[in-house]
């Protein structure tokens, strides 16, 4: 309890005062398990800070671009890329990023939004998605997102058609229905490929998808780098420390850059209206997906999705969201 209190504080609290230069009051709640909360008060605002997990969670919207997304923290993003492409890139010595939102040139103007859009030193472009829950048609949306940096390399003037390498890696929460049959095999490596020899027809254009629930691995088992950051992305809000094994700079850094002990008052707010909306949007679909499978086994698979619908859209969800998730038109979902 010591320890804990000492960490609390030390999240409060800089040089004997806080970080909003007024006093602090702390209370602890202890309750019949094994959770505290605690609460602090800084002129008259109050925030809870749960201090059940140390680190941020890589599945909430602001725990992924804070690892990933955000200028000062690039290395980490620059070294999970070397160490998933390392075998056809060779080294990726920088990354820029880009404008992540974009417009289809179609009537409708349909919006594409990467959680993560850059380029290396050559040119050759980077989506990197993460996606909580699994979307009927997600496949399909990794393709079209990837028209958008292929198109965006059209040239007015004269142009032979020569196109930098687009790659596309997904980070799941979920497991594809078709390949739950193989529990050892969690990373998928997509090409344009001759059906017949086959052999890679086109390498420009790549799909690479992560199925993180098969990830297994204990600590203890952990042979390459690769390994060690799928480890990390799917444990880090259970861990308490840094594990020995993964004692280099770079997780080092990461868990740094995680640790909520060291976010400002903001950050804190942020990450926790975050890490709320990703709860209730799990509990909220998983409920929803299997009632609707209970209706849609009479009903039809048309019928499930709208029942999945129905019940997302009564918890609140996006009609966006509820859109990319079930494979519904928007007009549909507005309708129900």
């Amino acid at each position: 309890m010591q320890d804990e209190h000492v960490y609390v504080k030390n999240l409060l609290k800089k040089n004997g005062k806080t970080e909003f230069g007024r006093p602090v009051r702390l209370v602890l709640l202890t309750l019949e398990t094994d959770c505290q909360d605690w609460f602090y008060f800084c002129a008259g605002e109050i925030s809870t800070v749960m201090l059940t997990e140390r680190y941020i969670n890589p599945f909430t919207d602001y725990g992924f671009k804070r690892l990933f997304g955000e200028e000062p923290h690039k290395d980490l993003l620059l070294d999970f890329l070397n160490e998933l492409l390392r075998e056809e890139q060779g080294e990726i010595r920088s990354l820029t990023y880009l404008k992540n939102e974009h417009l289809d040139s179609t009537e409708r103007d349909r919006r594409a939004i990467f959680d993560i859009y850059c380029e290396n030193e050559r040119g050759e472009k980077f989506i990197v998605e993460l996606q909580k829950t699994k979307q009927n048609f997600f496949k399909d949306r990794t393709v079209y997102y990837s028209t958008f940096p292929i198109r965006e390399q059209a040239k007015r003037a004269d142009w032979n058609y020569e196109l930098k390498a687009v790659y596309t890696v997904a980070i799941l929460d979920f497991v594809f229905d078709e390949d739950k049959a193989d529990p050892a095999k969690y990373r998928y490596d997509v090409k344009l490929t001759d059906t017949e020899t086959c052999q890679v027809f086109y390498d420009k254009l790549t799909f690479i998808y992560l199925e993180m629930p098969k990830f297994d691995k204990t600590v203890d088992e952990l042979a390459t780098r690769f390994e060690k950051w799928m480890y990390v992305l799917k444990n880090l809000p259970r861990l308490e420390r840094l594990p020995e094994k993964l004692r280099e700079q770079i997780f080092e850094r990461l868990f740094e850059v995680a640790e909520i002990a060291k976010f400002s008052h903001q950050q804190v707010l942020e990450y926790e209206d975050s890490l709320k909306y990703y709860r209730d949007f799990k509990a909220s679909f998983d409920t929803a997906r299997e009632e609707g499978r209970e209706e849609g086994r009479e009903e039809g698979w048309q019928e499930a999705q709208f029942a999945i619908a129905r019940r997302l859209k009564a918890a609140g969800i996006s009609v966006a969201v509820i859109a990319e998730s079930t494979g519904l038109a928007a007009d549909e979902i507005e309708s129900l």
